[in-house]
């Protein structure tokens, strides 16, 4: 059976767009060789060339919709189109909502993926994660770890 892959997405440059890269980075000290993980910028070509032939997907990304900063959304993006719109999943023009439809348009969306996108606050060039974003990402890579690996929660 195929190992899960995790791909940590956005700018660790700009503030809380590093939010998906976090969670990565986290998870590779817990999942060691349970699950593929991996760090790309959110380019929407690369998601697709990078999801093409997987079983299972969780793609981490920051999103700016209406909730506070820090909230955590798990969508299961394999049963129906996103709730959240292309633009609220990312701060790119063709971006990880507009992979996800294209992947799901050409009959090529893994049966299961999962997208954590977490709130943010501020893209700020230069600056760390805020607060809010910073513990979000311990507890989505704790989600997901959980659901990776549920024996061991």
């Amino acid at each position: 059976m195929a190992r899960p892959l995790v791909i940590g997405i956005g700018n660790i440059d700009r503030g809380d767009d590093g939010a998906g890269r976090q969670v990565a980075r986290i998870l590779r000290h817990m999942l060691a060789d349970k699950a593929e993980i991996v760090e790309q910028d959110g380019e929407g070509a690369a998601i697709l060339a990078r999801i093409e032939g997987a079983q299972t997907v969780y793609l981490v990304d920051a999103c700016m919709s209406k909730a506070p900063p820090g909230t955590v959304h798990r969508i299961d993006a394999a049963e129906g189109e996103l709730p959240l719109t292309s633009s609220d999943l990312t701060t790119r023009g063709f971006g990880l909502g507009s992979a996800i439809e294209l992947a799901r348009t050409l009959g090529r969306l893994p049966p299961h993926t999962i997208v954590y996108a977490i709130e943010a606050e501020s893209f700020e060039p230069g600056a760390p994660l805020s607060p809010e974003v910073a513990a979000a990402t311990v507890m989505a890579a704790d989600r997901i770890r959980t659901e990776i690996e549920p024996d061991a929660a």
